[in-house]
């Protein structure tokens, strides 16, 4: 996904829709089907879906008259190079700075630091 823009708030829930379907991938009928209330009109929808498509996201085949949508970057991946980016560009490349940063901020209970610790301890058997 390297040199891909960031998605925005809209396109982010358009792909979230998108990830949803098995497979990664459906027509506009089965995205609006899946689609959060308060659903986009079909035009908004199939705007983002061609801006995905410009941005590298999505890609669609021709099917007859309808469009077969897929999703080209995996849920997975978005989030491994968003969360890189987010560390690079607040933390100075330090995990240490943005794991203490939402220490602090969340508020975390002895359970939850306890389980990231055993995270941490057994990252290398995973």
């Amino acid at each position: 996904m390297k040199d891909k823009k960031q998605l925005t708030k809209a396109e982010m829930q358009v792909m979230k829709t998108l990830w949803s379907l098995p497979g990664a991938e459906g027509y506009s009928s089965e995205l609006m089907e899946h689609f959060p209330e308060p659903k986009p009109a079909l035009t908004t929808l199939l705007t983002f879906l061609k801006i995905l498509k410009e941005k590298g996201f999505v890609t669609s085949e021709r099917n007859g008259k309808a469009q077969l949508f897929r999703a080209a970057v995996s849920w997975d991946d978005y989030t491994r190079t968003y969360m890189r980016e987010v560390k690079n560009t607040f933390f100075g490349g330090s995990f240490a700075s943005l794991v203490s940063f939402f220490a602090k901020e969340e508020q975390l209970s002895t359970e939850e630091i306890d389980e990231i610790l055993s995270i941490l301890k057994n990252k290398d058997q995973a």
